[in-house]
């Protein structure tokens, strides 16, 4: 974070970061840190713990360790809906008032749950969802939401189409402290909330008959841990945009690092994706500067050839 406050097109000093967070810094220094840097950070690290806790929960009740929001398709729902709100009644891509920044997180929502209800759907085979079913089902919703996004892009003026690419791809350039506090109540209810359900996601990686053999309702609580994953995906679309392969990266070196059991792996995994998004940010200020890398770029840059090894290791 301090690297993060430092790091910019305005370099300041690790000594002049510090003596303004203590509050004895110039005004200008006092501007940049508090009113343009300090939300970045922060909405990096709640974005990233969301997406990586999400991810996780994918993994879990699917049985997938190849799940993401991002590769499942729920990021191009949520987003589809966002554009589609930002095309009808904004008008424009540029967010504006605070009430509009409040409600963007439950209009990403309602395409997040749209495009997971079509992935279960479509998994559904025999009873129950397979892996292989789920990761091809997203696979197709995702690329079906891609196209929708493409043709209400292609009816926006210039400036704001570029806007909508930049911020699809990934990016929480220009937060300021009203989406960080449109986001935080999620974080707080919902990751919580899905650490409390650690256990029955540790009988679900069992497999259905031994889960359902202790007593689980198996499709209620897969049901449930599924709305927690899609409302923190959703959530972190609308302020992040969309960003892939974070949700993957983060939960498996996790358990690499404290073990499979969920109780342990999900807090750890909300502290690497917010660790990994924030560097992801970090870097893309400073490695093309004055210019920016949308933050989602640099991200997929370093966890797709991660995905591909995974997809060859474990199909």
């Amino acid at each position: 974070m301090l690297l993060g406050i430092n790091a910019g097109q305005i370099h300041i000093p690790l000594g002049d970061v510090m003596s303004t967070l203590t509050g004895n810094g110039t005004a200008e220094n006092q501007l940049t840190i508090f009113q343009f840097r300090l939300p970045r950070i922060v909405m990096a690290v709640l974005v990233g713990m969301g997406i990586a806790v999400s991810g996780a929960i994918l993994q879990g009740i699917s049985q997938n360790p190849l799940a993401d929001p991002g590769i499942l398709g729920i990021n191009s729902g949520a987003g589809f809906t966002v554009v589609l709100y930002m095309f009808f009644i904004q008008g424009s891509v540029v967010f504006t008032g605070w009430l509009s920044v409040v409600i963007m997180p439950f209009v990403a929502l309602l395409g997040a749950f749209a495009a997971a209800l079509l992935i279960y759907t479509l998994s559904w085979s025999g009873g129950r969802v397979t892996p292989v079913r789920l990761l091809l089902s997203g696979i197709g919703v995702n690329a079906a939401f891609g196209a929708g996004l493409i043709i209400f892009q292609m009816k926006m003026e210039p400036m704001d189409f570029m806007k909508a690419v930049i911020w699809l791809s990934g990016t929480i350039w220009g937060t300021n402290w009203t989406f960080v506090w449109s986001l935080l109540p999620w974080i707080l209810i919902l990751i919580p909330w899905a650490v409390y359900k650690s256990r029955v996601l540790d009988v679900l990686r069992l497999g259905d008959p031994i889960a359902a053999g202790v007593g689980v309702p198996i499709e209620k609580e897969r049901r449930l841990l599924l709305i927690i994953a899609v409302a923190l995906a959703g959530a972190c679309v609308a302020v992040g945009g969309g960003i892939t392969f974070l949700g993957l990266i983060a939960p498996h070196i996790a358990r690499r690092l404290v073990g499979s059991g969920h109780a342990r792996a999900l807090p750890f995994s909300a502290v690497l994706g917010g660790l990994l998004l924030l560097s992801a940010d970090t870097l893309g200020r400073v490695v093309m500067a004055p210019m920016e890398l949308p933050v989602g770029i640099v991200v997929s840059i370093l966890g797709a050839p991660y995905f591909i090894y995974l997809l060859l290791r474990k199909l």
